[in-house]
């Protein structure tokens, strides 16, 4: 038998958690008291006191919706609140962006400071300290929560350090530590590729699917992350979704490992831009480029990096069978030119009763997918326990 002070914590336990659980599917969106007391399984008047405790420390706001068409007294909307907001950290080989992200994948506040080479992790971090300190004058009413790294690199979540960012030139830095003493918030490091998988779930391409594939390319090269039955899917040490590091044809040229043939090594932006003779363009423009170009030495380089890339898809499918394969960054712009050849290509080259049902998509979040993916490290204690905040 509980005694009333067991009692009262295994209440206040089970309190946390459904406060958890209302805050954590009005993160995802917006939802009436009626939906919630659905989802929860919660009576009306219990999800009622869950969402005045959440309003109460800012954490959500209550909207009367319209009433037309409705019988009977409208439910009140429940949304995020605007007032906590996370801090992204994206550092790249040409850039450090940072941004201020609210509940809901909002992103409301952007700085990106460009580096005419890959930035030293000293310098990362001085620019994205800067950064972050001219966006909160911006925005004074914002409280931090915490901040997230989205990294193009290896890297041990439960400590925050980068094993190794080849591209930058980083290996073995306690990039969370060095973040957290500059921020003075609690700072979570993570793969890019892999937060930029979860964002999509959350908030993009992937909603309403249990099991996906994201691959995003970028100046770094080419990553991915795997959500599994509605779960991230990091592996024993965290590294799972290096699909950049594929070995596909061992004679190939080597990559930025020096390891040879693999799909990073034969599918990147930067062949493209030669094949356009541009110097530089952000992925919006580079995918413009392409869609308007006559020159038939583009087409050719964009039908070679697509048939590498179908192939490298129809592997990802065969072996882990998603729902749907995700392309971001200049993946999705050579799906914009040639989406029906790659279709076609991962249906005939994936296992047969798998190549055909998978869909292929392009990221729906864009430029802000990797800070919007780092937001939900710095967010993932609140969600855990929004009990333990304090407005």
């Amino acid at each position: 038998m509980l005694t009333s002070d067991a009692g009262s914590r295994a209440g206040g336990a089970e309190r946390r958690r459904n406060l958890a659980l209302v805050l954590q599917r009005v993160h995802t969106g917006p939802a009436t008291r009626s939906e919630l007391t659905r989802v929860s399984g919660l009576n009306r008047s219990t999800v009622g006191a869950l969402v005045a405790d959440l309003a109460g420390r800012g954490l959500v706001v209550e909207d009367e919706p319209a009433a037309a068409g409705q019988v009977g007294r409208p439910s009140p909307v429940v949304r995020a609140g605007e007032l906590p907001v996370a801090i992204a950290i994206n550092p790249e080989v040409d850039a450090v962006t940072v941004a201020l992200v609210r509940l809901g994948g909002a992103v409301i506040a952007v700085e990106r400071t460009p580096f005419a080479a890959a930035p030293s992790v000293d310098a990362a971090v001085a620019a994205a300290a800067g950064s972050v300190q001219r966006l909160l004058a911006q925005q004074p009413t914002h409280r931090p929560v915490g901040a997230g790294l989205a990294v193009p690199g290896v890297v041990s979540t439960a400590d925050g350090v980068v094993r190794l960012a080849p591209h930058l030139g980083w290996r073995d830095v306690p990039l969370a530590t060095r973040f957290a003493e500059v921020l003075r918030v609690p700072v979570a490091a993570g793969n890019d590729a892999t937060l930029g998988a979860r964002a999509e779930a959350l908030f993009g391409a992937g909603r309403g699917v249990a099991d996906l594939v994201y691959l995003n390319g970028g100046a770094s090269g080419i990553g991915g992350g795997i959500v599994a039955g509605g779960v991230p899917l990091t592996g024993a040490t965290g590294h799972a979704g290096e699909f950049g590091h594929l070995i596909l044809a061992p004679s190939g040229g080597a990559d930025t490992l020096g390891v040879r043939g693999t799909f990073e090594s034969s599918v990147s932006r930067a062949a493209l831009l030669g094949a356009l003779h541009l110097d530089d363009a952000a992925p919006d423009a580079l995918e413009a480029a392409l869609i308007v170009s006559d020159d038939p030495a583009v087409a050719r380089e964009v039908d070679r990096q697509i048939d590498v890339l179908a192939t490298a898809i129809a592997n990802a499918v065969t072996v882990l069978n998603p729902a749907r394969v995700i392309l971001g960054g200049f993946l999705s712009a050579l799906a914009a030119v040639a989406g029906p050849r790659l279709d076609s290509l991962v249906a005939d080259r994936a296992l047969p009763g798998i190549g055909e049902h998978v869909e292929i998509r392009r990221s729906e979040l864009g430029s802000r997918i990797m800070l919007i993916g780092a937001a939900e490290l710095a967010f993932g204690p609140l969600l855990a326990d929004p009990a333990a905040y304090a407005p």
